[in-house]
């Protein structure tokens, strides 16, 4: 008989496997790793979903440990967001995943506060008949329950699951209901410990906002008044001479150069001039009167 098409090369994916490890656990080379653990898997070939066979399994348990160094490589390179999509090109469905990539899978987006990911993966996985004959199954249920479904507070889910569970008897559901029963409690003692500091924040952020807004009315009553007290000043000096004197400081500062010899006589002129337009503009006659 031929053998089957779907395991070409188990001895060179085995040969990659031992390579892959060594990449990744001696040379620390996570890039070339993937990259053998991808080569080891493609070598393989796709396979049955659920293997039963001695041959089968002996396949499976490599193609599984070329996931799981391919897994922890991802992750050494921060790539943790491409290890589902990365699993799942060589399983095809999230039930035919292994215990062991699925619990890895489950502790790693755990590990970095991204449960969601694994939501439908786990659920499907776990829904599935074929797995609920694994030995695996009772303890990643719970792996499932901890670090997912609790998390993203899926009670009534988690206390579902735990009920249409077959392989628990009456104690372990009860004690996984008594688990879901306190972690509940302790989301909603946080969740009114959050609307509770939100509503103390809220009086303290609109005095602030008051004190703020008051300081800035005084602020621009106190601007308004110097710009009227400095108007009524400006009304009462004569613009022409205050003009005068403008445009003759600009021309002794801007553009003429005090460095050269020829412009010495002309500037003493400006000066002079300057000094004479000032104090006409100063002078006692366009001082504002004294009122009693």
């Amino acid at each position: 008989a031929e053998p089957p098409a779907w395991a070409p090369g188990p001895a060179q994916a085995a040969a990659l496997l031992e390579e892959a490890a060594d990449l990744l656990v001696l040379h620390r080379d996570f890039a070339a790793a993937v990259e053998r653990c991808e080569a080891g898997c493609d070598s393989l070939g796709p396979g049955p979903g659920h293997e039963r066979c001695e041959r089968c399994r002996a396949f499976a348990e490599v193609k599984c440990s070329l996931c799981v160094v391919g897994i922890q490589a991802l992750a050494e390179m921060n790539r943790w967001r491409e290890v589902l999509s990365w699993v799942l090109q060589y399983y095809h469905a999230p039930e035919h995943l292994p215990p062991k990539v699925l619990e890895l899978c489950i502790l790693l987006y755990s590990k970095v506060r991204e449960p969601q990911v694994m939501l439908e993966v786990g659920s499907s996985w776990l829904r599935d008949h074929a797995n609920q004959s694994l030995p695996e199954y009772g303890s990643l249920l719970e792996l499932y329950l901890v670090h997912v479904l609790l998390p993203l507070g899926r009670f009534e889910g988690a206390e579902e699951l735990v009920r249409g569970c077959e392989v628990f008897d009456s104690e372990q559901q009860l004690a996984f209901l008594g688990t879901i029963c306190e972690s509940r409690c302790q989301w909603t003692q946080r969740e009114e410990t959050r609307s509770a500091a939100e509503e103390q924040q809220e009086p303290v952020t609109e005095t602030v906002l008051g004190a703020l807004s008051q300081k800035l009315l005084t602020m621009l009553t106190l601007l308004r008044r110097a710009l009227r007290s400095m108007s009524n000043h400006f009304y009462l000096l004569p613009y022409k001479k205050m003009l005068l004197a403008t445009f003759l400081l600009y021309l002794v500062v801007v553009r003429l150069d005090p460095a050269s010899p020829t412009s010495l006589p002309f500037i003493y002129k400006l000066v002079q001039l300057f000094r004479q337009a000032w104090a006409a503009v100063l002078s006692p006659i366009h001082r504002p009167p004294i009122r009693d």
